[in-house]
């Protein structure tokens, strides 16, 4: 959003957080493999995140990625704004691990439908997404002409065709502008509970993601969040704030391990887990790379990309002495000694 500083900022602070490798420990059989919620297993503590609109990036879209995270062994989020619906993902991809992500619309009657299809076909955990009562000013895709979704696409887990008349009404020339209509802005921690209650969602694992501050944190535990997510939105929401790499210190020192922390926004290479896993993450999630991947080559790309992921984890975590993932703690990672930033100075972005 805006200058896109926080976007930029999000690769940069895992660059300023440096690895503290040990060494003459065996490592001759690691496992990246974890446990979620007591019960999920994934191959790594990698995910691909909810993100929407992804048949803009190939025909299969979200059923793609999905397709693709069962085959690597991961979970999968699905968006609310998806161009595949909740029930044609879980048809044609029954064996992933999948979970759905949910905003708080200000006809609630369809958040708590939407909730209720997700479990009804299998999903196995929701995403509360917190941090959009209003969307960022998205400039770029005012530049880009980005208003509205090209034909034939749209978010098909709206039944009601009407909805279609708010997010591509091109009121606005930023499409995410234009859909922040549908979105309640007097959402509470009171929902959460609400939300778990309405809709038959305390059944399942509730993790509420667009957490930045450790106060936050706090009053989701509180509120009755089986789990919190720090996220910025991929830098697409508040520019100016930290990168989630830089809040989550204080996040995992006031959870102290009550509930797993997610985290997202920035991950780009095995050594980037490894930081965030150091720092009291419990899994990190992938977004951009999925866009990226399934404009090179579909559900075969996003997987080699997962792939690619892993074995730059186990790398890294035997170059750090680690056997496993409960062998990474705060012991391998550090600020640089000098204190200084050699880094680049932030360039707004020319798109």
């Amino acid at each position: 959003s805006d200058d896109e500083q926080t976007l930029f900022e999000n690769r940069m602070a895992f660059k300023r957080w440096y690895l503290r490798p040990r060494v003459m420990r065996s490592v001759s059989n690691v496992s990246t493999v974890i446990t979620l919620f007591g019960t999920q297993t994934l191959r790594a503590p990698i995910f691909t995140c909810p993100a929407g609109v992804q048949a803009l990036c190939h025909k299969d879209g979200e059923c793609a990625t999905a397709l693709a995270c069962g085959r690597f062994g991961t979970l999968f989020g699905l968006s609310q704004h998806a161009t595949k619906s909740i029930e044609d993902v879980s048809s044609v991809a029954p064996n992933t691990l999948k979970w759905y992500q949910c905003y708080i619309l200000k006809d609630r009657k369809i958040t708590i439908q939407l909730v209720q299809r997700a479990i009804k076909a299998g999903y196995k955990g929701i995403i509360l997404t917190v941090d959009s009562v209003r969307f960022g000013a998205r400039e770029a895709d005012k530049r880009n002409g980005f208003s509205s979704l090209p034909p034939p696409h749209r978010l098909v887990n709206y039944d009601n065709k009407n909805i279609e008349n708010t997010y591509n009404a091109k009121t606005h020339l930023a499409w995410d502008q234009n859909s922040e209509i549908l979105l309640d802005e007097t959402i509470t921690w009171d929902d959460i509970r609400w939300l778990k209650r309405e809709s038959g969602a305390a059944s399942v694992p509730l993790v509420v993601k667009g957490i930045m501050t450790a106060e936050d944190a706090m009053l989701a535990i509180e509120a009755g969040a089986d789990g919190i997510m720090v996220s910025n939105h991929g830098g697409r929401q508040l520019d100016g704030c930290l990168a989630p790499i830089d809040a989550l210190p204080d996040i995992a020192a006031s959870v102290r391990g009550r509930v797993p922390i997610l985290l997202d926004s920035g991950i780009r290479r095995g050594t980037d887990v490894l930081k965030a896993l150091a720092l009291g993450a419990t899994a990190v999630g992938v977004g951009k790379p999925v866009f990226f991947s399934l404009a090179v080559g579909g559900e075969d790309m996003v997987l080699r990309m997962l792939q690619q992921l892993q074995i730059e984890l186990e790398t890294a975590m035997a170059l750090c002495g680690c056997q496993n993932v409960t062998d990474i703690n705060s012991s391998l990672i550090c600020r640089h000694p000098s204190g200084g930033n050699t880094l680049a100075p932030f360039t707004r972005s020319a798109l």
